[in-house]
C-alpha cells in the first residue's frame, strides 16, 4: 500500500485531520490508508523550558512531515507518560495504564475506518514502551472485533529525537552538553517555533548528570532543576530550524518506507 507521491509541499490547513470534514477523510481514504498521530507529553523542561516541549515538537515535526508528504496528520495528543516529572510545578501525567489505554483506542478508532498504516511522531522518551505495548494489544482488538482491515493493520513509533540525522546534529552542536532531558535540541525547535520562548533563555549552571529514575521525588532530588545533563541555553532558534528540518527529511522518508511495506 502507497500513498499518491507529493511533487510540491501540501498546504497546512490540507493535512490537518481537525480541519477536514467526514467526507473529505472518505475521500483520502481512497488515495492513502496512512496517518500520521503526534505524540507528546505536558512536563517540566528545566528552569526555562516550556513544559509543552514535548507536544510542541512533535507535532512541528509531524505537520511538516505531513506537508512533504501530503498524509493527514492528526490533533496532537498532548499528555503522556510523565510521572518521573511530576515533582515539578506544571506536569500533567498519564499513567502507563491509561496512556496504553488512550493509544489503544486511538489506533482502534482510526483503523475502523479504514486506515492501516498508524505512524506516530513522538517527542517523550517515556512514552516509547507504553505505546508499543499500545500497538500489540490493538493488533489482537483489532482481530477479536473482526475489523475487515485487521491483517493489514501495521502500527509504527518514531521519535524524532532519536533519528540519527537528529542525533548527529544534536552532538555537532552541542556535545556532551546535549544531555538527556531538557535538551538543547528539543528547546531550540521551541524557540523556532514561538520566539517568545526566547526571552526564558540565560546561561545555567552545570546540570547533574544523567542517572537512574524511580519516581517523581527520586527525579527531584538528583535533578533539582529538571535537567539531566543538559545545557539547554546553548540552544538557537537557527538551530531549532535545523532541526526541524533534519528530523522532518529523515522521517518523511522513513513514512514512505512504512507506507509502501507489504501487509503480508
Amino acid at each position: 500500500m502507497s500513498c499518491s507521491a507529493v511533487v510540491v509541499a501540501t498546504p497546512t490547513e490540507e493535512i490537518r485531520l481537525q480541519l477536514r470534514s467526514w467526507p473529505e477523510v472518505e475521500t483520502y481514504l481512497q488515495r492513502c490508508k496512512g496517518v500520521i498521530v503526534p505524540l507528546g507529553s505536558t512536563e517540566q523542561h528545566g528552569p526555562t523550558g516550556a513544559i509543552g516541549t514535548d507536544a510542541l515538537t512533535a507535532e512541528a515535526v509531524a505537520l511538516e512531515v505531513g506537508r512533504r508528504s501530503g498524509v493527514l496528520v492528526t490533533p496532537a495528543q498532548a499528555f503522556g507518560m510523565a510521572e518521573h516529572h511530576l515533582g515539578f510545578a506544571g506536569t500533567m501525567s498519564l499513567q502507563p495504564s491509561t496512556l496504553l489505554a488512550v493509544m489503544h483506542d486511538l489506533v482502534l478508532s482510526l483503523a475502523r475506518h479504514g486506515f492501516e498504516r498508524i505512524y506516530v511522531i513522538n517527542g517523550h522518551g517515556g512514552n516509547i514502551a507504553t505505546t508499543k505495548a499500545a500497538f500489540a494489544q490493538a493488533y489482537g482488538t483489532a482481530v477479536s472485533r473482526g475489523l475487515p482491515n485487521a491483517a493489514a493493520l501495521r502500527c509504527k513509533l518514531a521519535n524524532w529525537f532519536m533519528a540519527p540525522e537528529a542525533m548527529g546534529l544534536a552532538r555537532e552542536l552541542y556535545g556532551d552538553k546535549e544531555g538527556h532531558h531538557a535538551t538543547p535540541s528539543e528547546i531550540a525547535i521551541t524557540l523556532a517555533l514561538e520566539p517568545s520562548l526566547q526571552s526564558k533563555q540565560r546561561p545555567l549552571p552545570e546540570a547533574a548528570p544523567a542517572g537512574p529514575i524511580h519516581g517523581p521525588d527520586d527525579f527531584r532530588r538528583r535533578h533539582p532543576d529538571g535537567r539531566m545533563g543538559s545545557d539547554p541555553s546553548l540552544a538557537t532558534a537557527e538551530h531549532g530550524s535545523r532541526f526541524l528540518d533534519v528530523a522532518a527529511t529523515a522521517l518523511t522518508a522513513d513514512l514512505q518506507r512504512f507506507l509502501e511495506e507489504p501487509s503480508s
